[in-house]
């Protein structure tokens, strides 16, 4: 079995910024002695068999979510983490199992799998019992741990107890993440945990969105809950029965002192003399945990103003006819060559191009601002947002999760060798320590369940296992929100609502911070201000046709982020969800943006989640819209920000499709996302090629899907996709020069060997074709540059850059998942690139640009600057190409693309080699089905 152990402390990550600097190791000896806590009472072991539910997946399900379970620290195991990189049980147990992957798969077989995965049957054998708890002392629910992984496995005899124990499981597991973000939802997170530049980061990122008071947080409990009937008064006790759970925890590890070190290095608990408090949780704080949640993962849509800017931009470079072409066919709306995930050719038409647009309200040029969101002490803007240090700090936490999306690999069983269907997928939720999601099993009346549910959520398992069927997820990203352009009157805090000019209702989060210990720094405070009008928060100023409008932003979840609590239980209730008809039902009642996936011992589905809103006719969803009643959605209530939504069977949906794959592509034909890069090649294009092949041959097996994917997890897609193009061009004709031949032939031969970022042997920190990954890392950004600049322009070209990266290599900091985040190639130029390559080859293009870029569409024009870009490139060093950062020297190719588990806590993990997929994932081949 491979390896499971902590990496060797030359691999450990530094010190993060924005969280506090511990203490040096000279001032700790004394100090840890003193502070080793006494542990938990669940450290009791007990023997006996915990009882298994009924299990229909025949040993045959796994799971794995690194870095491991245990996500709570004392002060004393955090102190010896920083000073000699212990791990406290059950912190890192899984992170070798998912970091050896990529050196393990290619000779991968069923019975290996769970060399890399763990057991997800459900149960724990007598064996395996590693601790048995009686949460608060009741008789009602018991909390089984297992000695491998240390996942709570609760088992109730009453409903109440039932989600008590969940919820003290999850107080167990990640109370400190918990408090965390419940300060973040709130825009409070610098007055709790100080004022770091990534602590303003995050608050200011989230709190933009969703600038919600605590009424407005209480309104949406009563809401949710009201309006679903016995599920929803069911999940109000739920919801109670957890918190009661979380708060138990809380004054059982207050008095017991094994409570987070956070608490103290934050400053509110003391060391010695244990005082302080830790706030009991309350029903609000899970509605602003799931705006956090939801903003990251399920509110797709957005960016109507930078489209905008782009289209005035094309607009001023090609005239308004031609620009506007120009502009779609960057936008790539309905691309006919992208990767489908339902793709039997069936039609779902959403928010597509009106014939003729009504109601659009384009900025006027050079106008936009954007609405300060920061102000200092005396009241005066410091920014358009988040100030510069805040806003890098917050690129390089929790921006990784919102870019990092899921995958899914499913296979009918027509095609499988057993003739059952098999899935290996899962949320991409970003590498974080502790991890945002958190394993359980739960297992009493109305709930049978085992996966991973976000922490202080996790009342329901959002993503696993029933007893005879397995579900996931990826983030659809379809468009769910929409920019008004409402005219101002009497000043600028004023508005036109159907004609009566109305206040905006200010709401304001004034945070103030001590310096925290040995962090040095400053303490400070300043306050959030945001301005929310009856169409959403205003997020720009500007002017049209010379009017004076704010633009806002209006999204239908908005307002309604407890509402998919009533999908989550349904998936939860064995008594509901029994095919993939009630699958597709439960997942209806989820109001983000989400794929559904689902598999049985004979049926796969998929359905496409999230409150779809019906446009007035002629509207288009790329642009911002005048605030006016003929511009609404249909039937929309400001009051309560509902609408009309568009049908089920509108949403992309399919039962028993051959096969299913999704890495955030688009969904079906017609179906249009808010994405732009949806177009000839997505990295969706990297499982679609592998399992397509896969059920072509037949006899797919659960083995074979994970090397599918774990081959396609160590592609780069520009050298699969892409590169094999643009060597074409390169050698159109000899090339003589020697510097651009020697890279043409490292190229080709990492091409020819399989075009993946790989290691030469398990932890040799060295990638074999480590020059050829060098020069593409420097040259894709160079060739974009030289192929797309002349024709478009500076500004143009900047603003088309502005709704879509150029460029997202492991690697590459300055893209939007920034660096060691594992997850890459969804934001590029990449489809760009081939289209205009393949046209200016001669070759047949669907949907092509508007015209030819490369070289003006001259062969041997595109041929001088694809190697004149080359051999810049090739001229790079690895030092420049790769200029070291807090994890790295400069140089280290290896260490750039490897993960880092963000710390959001005080404990430090080591790094893994790179790969792109899934944080927690599923395999599962149910064997027979109720």
């Amino acid at each position: 079995m491979p390896p499971s152990t902590p990496r060797t402390t030359s691999d450990r990550q530094r010190t993060p910024r924005g969280f506090p600097k511990f203490l040096k190791a000279a001032s700790l000896c004394v100090l840890i002695a003193g502070l080793l806590s006494p542990l938990s009472p669940a450290a009791a072991a007990d023997t006996s068999a915990a009882a298994a539910a009924n299990d229909y997946c025949g040993g045959q399900c796994s799971d794995i979510l690194p870095p491991g379970e245990n996500g709570n620290a004392t002060l004393a195991q955090i102190l010896l983490n920083q000073v000699f990189g212990t791990q406290p049980g059950h912190a890192e147990d899984q992170l070798g199992l998912y970091g050896n992957l990529p050196s393990g798969y290619s000779t991968l077989t069923d019975a290996k799998i769970n060399d890399f995965f763990n057991d997800a049957s459900f149960g724990v054998a007598s064996g395996q019992v590693e601790s048995t708890t009686k949460p608060g002392g009741r008789t009602d629910v018991t909390i089984v741990r297992d000695k491998k992984t240390g996942v709570p496995h609760i088992t109730g005899t009453t409903r109440y107890g039932t989600e008590y124990g969940a919820g003290y499981a999850a107080a167990q597991d990640r109370l400190w993440l918990m408090d965390v973000f419940r300060h973040v939802g709130r825009g409070q997170l610098t007055s709790f945990a100080g004022g770091a530049p990534s602590n303003q980061g995050l608050e200011q990122e989230f709190w933009r969105n969703a600038p919600y008071t605590e009424a407005d947080l209480q309104a949406q409990i009563d809401e949710a809950t009201g309006r679903a009937g016995s599920r929803g008064t069911q999940a109000l006790a739920d919801a109670n029965a957890y918190i009661d759970g979380i708060n138990a925890y809380i004054d059982a590890s207050d008095s017991g002192r094994y409570f987070p070190g956070e608490y103290v290095l934050t400053g509110h608990k003391d060391s010695i003399t244990n005082a302080g408090t830790i706030d009991h949780f309350k029903l609000t704080d899970l509605v602003a945990l799931a705006s956090v949640i939801g903003s990251l993962f399920g509110s797709g849509g957005g960016g109507e103003v930078n489209n905008a800017l782009s289209l005035l931009a094309a607009q001023s470079k090609y005239g308004v006819t031609e620009g506007t072409k120009v502009w779609e066919s960057f936008r790539e709306r309905n691309d006919p060559e992208a990767a489908l995930t339902v793709h039997g050719g069936e039609s779902f038409p959403y928010a597509s191009k009106p014939d003729s647009a009504q109601g659009q309200a384009l900025p006027d040029a050079g106008s936009v601002t954007q609405e300060p969101l920061v102000y200092d002490r005396t009241g005066s803007a410091v920014g358009a947002s988040a100030t510069s240090a805040s806003a890098a700090a917050a690129k390089t936490s929790l921006t990784s999760a919102r870019r990092g999306m899921s995958n899914a690999l499913v296979v009918s069983g027509k095609h499988t060798a057993s003739g059952h269907p098999i899935a290996v997928f899962g949320p991409q939720t970003g590498y974080f320590a502790p991890q945002l999601l958190m394993l359980q099993e739960i297992q009493g009346p109305g709930i049978s369940a085992r996966g991973a549910s976000f922490a202080g959520l996790s009342m329901y398992v959002e993503l696993g296992r029933g007893q005879d069927y397995s579900w996931s997820a990826t983030t659809s990203g379809q468009d769910i929100i929409d920019t008004y352009a409402v005219e101002l009157c009497q000043d600028d805090y004023h508005y036109l609502y159907h004609g009566t000019c109305t206040a905006m209702d200010k709401v304001e989060r004034t945070n103030s911070w001590k310096p925290t210990t040995a962090d040095g720094t400053a303490a400070g405070s300043y306050r959030m201000q945001v301005y929310r009008t009856k169409y959403g928060p205003v997020e720009y100023r500007a002017t049209v046709g010379g009017k004076k409008v704010a633009y806002t932003t209006l999204r239908t979840s908005f307002m309604h982020e407890a509402d998919s609590i009533i999908g989550f239980q349904m998936l939860n209730d064995p008594d509901f969800v029994k095919n993939p008809a009630t699958f597709q039902s439960a997942v209806q009642n989820i109001n983000y943006t989400f794929n559904w996936f689902y598999a049985d011992s004979a049926h796969t589905a998929y359905y496409n989640s999230g409150d779809n809103p019906v446009r007035a006719s002629g509207v288009d969803a790329e642009f911002p819209v005048w605030a006016q009643s003929a511009y609404e959605w249909r039937n929309w209530d400001p009051a309560t920000n509902t609408a009309s939504y568009t049908p089920a069977s509108a949403h992309p949906n399919s039962v028993d499709q051959d096969y299913y794959i999704s890495w955030n592509n688009k969904q079906a034909k017609d179906y249009t996302t808010a994405s732009w890069g949806d177009g000839s090649v997505h990295r969706g294009d990297l499982l679609e090629d592998r399992v397509s092949k896969l059920v072509a041959a037949g006899g797919v097996t659960r083995s074979a899907l994970v090397k599918a994917m774990a081959d396609a997890a160590l592609a780069d897609l520009r050298a699969e996709d892409v590169l094999p193009e643009l060597l074409k061009v390169v050698n159109s004709s000899p090339v003589t020069d020697s510097t651009a031949a020697a890279a043409v032939s490292k190229l080709s031969a990492w091409v020819t060997a399989g075009a993946r970022r790989k290691e030469t042997s398990s932890g040799s920190h060295t990638y074999a074709d480590a020059d050829a990954i060098r020069i593409l890392d420097a040259w894709w950004p160079l060739l974009v540059k030289a192929e797309f600049q002349p024709g478009l322009g500076g500004d143009l070209y900047t603003a088309f850059g502005n709704n879509l990266p150029v460029d997202e290599a492991p690697s590459a900091g300055h893209g939007p998942t920034g660096s060691h985040a594992g997850s890459s190639f969804q934001y590029g130029w990449w489809s760009y690139v081939d289209k205009d390559i393949r046209a200016v080859l001669g070759e047949p293009v669907q949907g092509g640009l508007s015209q030819k870029y490369c070289g003006g569409g001259s062969l041997s024009a595109c041929r001088d600057l694809l190697i004149s870009s080359l051999k810049e490139a090739a001229g790079k060093t690895a030092a420049t190409v790769y200029p070291g950062d807090d994890q790295c020297s400069a140089g280290d190719q290896w260490c750039a693309d490897s993960i880092v588990q963000r710390t959001l806590g005080g404990i430090k993990h080591g790094k893994i080699t790179w790969q792109n997929r899934p944080t927690f994932q599923q395999v599962v081949e149910y064997t027979s089905h109720r």
